[in-house]
């Protein structure tokens, strides 16, 4: 199963973290992290043999991201809903990954202000001098999904051009 379900209401996504709304705060985490929850809770079920489920999150759950805001607590959420959900279904052989996907021009990715600079700033900084490709989202997922990730739970997976070790 791939969870790649996120929103959170614009204004949100503007201003500062502090003045985000009790209302934009609960939307954001019930639409992008509870929904792996109650996905995860259905498609349990139906992987008798075991399975993976993988759940796309971003860096901005691990560092400050100017203009991510609550989408960064969210996605901490997520994150470590995937633990805690890999612990609970790790008996039935079903594992719970997470792919931290660099930035990539989406439609979605442009309503983020500042996403260009964002861009460029990854292709200036990162190991590989670039992001990442959609069809390498892609990969990962499938490696995942395989018997090649059979020992691998838990985890965050990031395809972003090496951007989460730099330090400075």
């Amino acid at each position: 199963m791939l969870h790649s379900v996120a929103y959170a209401p614009k204004e949100a996504l503007e201003g500062e973290f502090v003045n985000t709304s009790r209302e934009a705060f609960r939307t954001a985490l019930d639409i992008s992290a509870y929904s792996l929850v109650a996905l995860a809770r259905e498609a349990a079920p139906m992987m008798v043999n075991g399975g993976s489920i993988v759940a796309m999150t971003y860096y901005g759950a691990e560092k400050v991201v100017p203009h991510y805001n609550v989408m960064g607590v969210a996605k901490a959420s997520l994150e470590a809903s995937t633990r805690y959900l890999a612990y609970d279904l790790g008996p039935k052989k079903i594992r719970v990954n997470c792919i931290s996907a660099g930035p990539v021009n989406t439609l979605a990715a442009r309503g983020i202000s500042g996403f260009m600079q964002m861009l460029k700033h990854y292709q200036e900084r990162a190991p590989l001098k670039r992001s990442c490709e959609p069809s390498e989202l892609g990969t990962t997922g499938v490696f995942l999904a395989s018997d090649g990730a059979a020992a691998i739970t838990g985890q965050v997976i990031y395809v972003d051009g090496g951007y989460q070790i730099i330090g400075m």
